[in-house]
């Protein structure tokens, strides 16, 4: 039988490792102490949050500095066992494992960790017999409201800890409580939530946490609650209210790659340009493990729509890419569709039903799909699912989109050659990923060609107000309008047009997505075997194609209406595009609100132009509000999977020439 004392040593054991690791490492291989951290602690505001029962895993420090070298990082006792230090510690052990410490010990709170400033002891022993919770005396500690990360997912956690009093779920990513609450159907209003919520997230978190650390999830950087929000993006909230842990395990095993990629910082690695074949290709793995397609077994392929083609502008172009891969594959490739697929219930028949016909590949042509079609990928691996979208970083889904902003940039030049009194319209749909890229990329083509060229911003998602009484109420003629041309309707009021005496609408140009020839060079992956290759490149990361005019998936079309030397502009401009002599993020940047990016700065990167929330200087006009949107452009906004943006958001000065750091529907 085991002895206290011998308890003590083993415990002491685990000090001394904890010890010898964190200075392998570098670290300080005590206890943190608060008041060494941060030295303005006293300055601060503090709240008496009162007797409440903590993680013991959050209790990662002491107050002071005279209890530091007595502990281990790991809050195990470093002291010889002949000391009294060891005495009152094995004595608390036995009054543990007989009676059950019921004392609570003082602790402060900051950022969502804790501190003793009386019970080190009664933490130490209950952490080495991994105890969950404490019970504790709490003071919470509020830090300077900032924008620096980590202050800020702890004002997000405060407005949870409001609604669910709950300190177990922690993030290491703004904006995820708010996540998890959208995942619940709640808000983060600042009303408590209805208890009985309140403890289904306790109970779904507690067997997630046990099933996550049982499969291997210490292994990883991120938190337990960083990767309970990667699990309840695939399998619903609804599904664990009764959780079993078994099932659990059994689902992290099929989306373990998708929680690496958290961990992994959400990496996304961007296909730029289509792979036309494989790069190493070896021809006796690929007889054995590539499939071959032929006209009796074909590359079977389902659109799934969430509209009809013969509505919507969007869908409409992506029917007319289907047809043209018939057209282009011959027998070697069979397509079909799905259309008005609006609820999971539909989404999923329609999914099923795909997979026992044996279809191969499916697009999801919207991103409010990205859910369904993410769960469904999950399901059935031997699926490829692709979604139409831009930064969206899942393993299991591809993404693919276009880089509009090139067309956007050639458009804008094109408008300032002969407009005629510096004044542009531009109607933007959603304030999502990309979205601002392609307004700024407009506002600086006009702008290089015309210095005085002004750029008049409005929306077609906005609840209250049409983009239609926006022109006519600032007297705007040049507009730059929805991208593509509705297919019941003979509405002309499309890409690059003017209003004449009359009213008569006049098209002189359009941005192009050419669906047929990006739905081609995708399939072209799948024949050639560059999509297997691709994927085992990818390791953790997400693919997402991100292809523009070098690709032939992106073009602008010119009437002949055009005055000549604008056709040849267009033309001088898209070959410095296509050819990757130009690019609109190069050089100087200058934003409603100043500096963005110095000449001798690098170029933007793709998660920069991506998730741009700037309007570049000659823009009049802002990004709308959340709650000024649509309901369905609030759920493409939602489904986006970005972090809203909205008018308030401030741009980020990238450089200064010293180096200090300052979709279509």
């Amino acid at each position: 039988m085991v002895t206290t004392q011998e308890e003590y040593m083993k415990a002491k054991k685990l000090a001394s490792k904890e010890y010898q690791k964190a200075l392998s490492q570098g670290h300080h291989p005590y206890l943190p102490a608060l008041d060494y951290m941060v030295e303005s602690r006293t300055t601060m505001k503090e709240e008496n949050v009162g007797l409440r029962e903590i993680p013991l895993d959050l209790v990662v420090g002491t107050v002071t500095k005279g209890r530091q070298d007595t502990f281990a990082r790991n809050f195990m006792p470093l002291l010889p066992p002949d000391t009294e230090f060891a005495a009152k510690w094995i004595s608390l052990y036995d009054y543990q494992t007989e009676e059950g410490i019921s004392d609570a010990i003082t602790v402060i709170e900051f950022l969502g960790k804790f501190y003793v400033s009386e019970g080190n002891k009664r933490v130490s022993v209950l952490k080495y017999l991994e105890q969950p919770t404490i019970l504790a005396n709490v003071t919470r500690v509020l830090p300077p409201v900032s924008e620096d990360p980590e202050v800020k997912i702890y004002y997000e956690f405060l407005e949870f800890y409001k609604c669910t009093s709950i300190y177990s779920i922690t993030f290491t990513e703004p904006g995820s409580y708010s996540r998890l609450a959208e995942l619940l159907g709640m808000e983060l209003n600042g009303t408590p939530w209805p208890e009985e919520t309140v403890m289904d997230l306790k109970s779904a978190f507690l067997a997630f946490s046990k099933a996550y650390t049982a499969s291997g999830g210490k292994s990883f950087v991120i938190t337990p609650g960083d990767a309970f929000l990667v699990y309840l993006e695939i399998y619903k909230f609804d599904d664990m209210k009764i959780p079993v842990i078994d099932d659990i395990k059994h689902n992290l095993s099929l989306i373990w790659k998708e929680i690496r990629i958290r961990a992994n910082g959400n990496q996304i690695a961007f296909s730029e340009e289509p792979v036309t074949e494989k790069k190493i290709p070896i021809p006796i793995i690929d007889n054995i493990i590539k499939k071959t397609y032929t006209a009796a077994k074909p590359l079977q392929i389902l659109f799934i729509y969430d509209g009809d083609p013969a509505d919507s502008r969007w869908i409409n172009g992506h029917e007319k890419g289907r047809k043209e891969v018939d057209r282009i594959f011959g027998d070697v490739v069979e397509t079909s569709f799905a259309s008005n697929i609006v609820t999971d219930e539909e989404f999923d028949q329609v999914v099923e039903k795909a997979h026992a016909d044996g279809i191969d590949m499916i697009f999801t042509t919207s991103p409010i799909q990205i859910d369904n079609a993410l769960r469904a990928a999950v399901k059935y691996p031997d699926i490829k699912f692709l979604n139409c979208s831009v930064y969206l970083s899942h393993s299991a889904l591809r993404t693919y989109y276009g880089r509009m902003y090139e067309a956007k940039f050639l458009l804008g030049a094109l408008a300032a050659s002969f407009t005629d009194d510096h004044r542009i319209c531009y109607v933007s749909n959603y304030p999502i990923a990309g979205c601002v890229a392609n307004i700024n990329a407009f506002a600086i083509g006009a702008q290089m060609v015309d210095p005085q060229a002004k750029i008049y911003l409005t929306w077609s998602c906005l609840k209250d107000s049409s983009w239609h009484d926006y022109v006519w109420n600032n007297g705007l003629t040049l507009i730059s309008g929805p991208d593509l041309v509705r297919p019941k309707k003979n509405d002309r009021a499309f890409g690059l047009f003017s209003y004449g005496k009359d009213g008569e609408v006049i098209n002189y140009a359009y941005p192009e997505w050419k669906w047929g020839k990006y739905y081609e060079l995708i399939v072209q992956t799948v024949l050639n075997g560059a999509w297997d290759e691709e994927t085992s490149q990818a390791k953790d990361t997400a693919i997402n194609y991100w292809w523009g005019m070098s690709s032939g998936v992106i073009d602008v079309f010119a009437d002949d209406k055009l005055p000549l030397s604008s056709k040849k502009l267009l033309s001088l401009l898209r070959k410095s595009i296509t050819n990757e002599i130009f690019n609109p993020f190069d050089g100087d940047l200058i934003s409603q609100d100043g500096l963005i990016k110095t000449a001798s700065a690098p170029r933007l990167s793709n998660e920069q132009i991506i998730n741009m929330s700037w309007l570049n200087g000659n823009v009049i006009g802002s990004l709308p509000d959340f709650e000024e949107l649509t309901d369905l452009a609030q759920a493409t906004v939602k489904a986006n999977g970005m972090p809203i943006i909205t008018k308030s958001t401030a741009p980020e000065v990238i450089a200064k020439t010293d180096g200090t750091t300052g979709m279509e529907t």
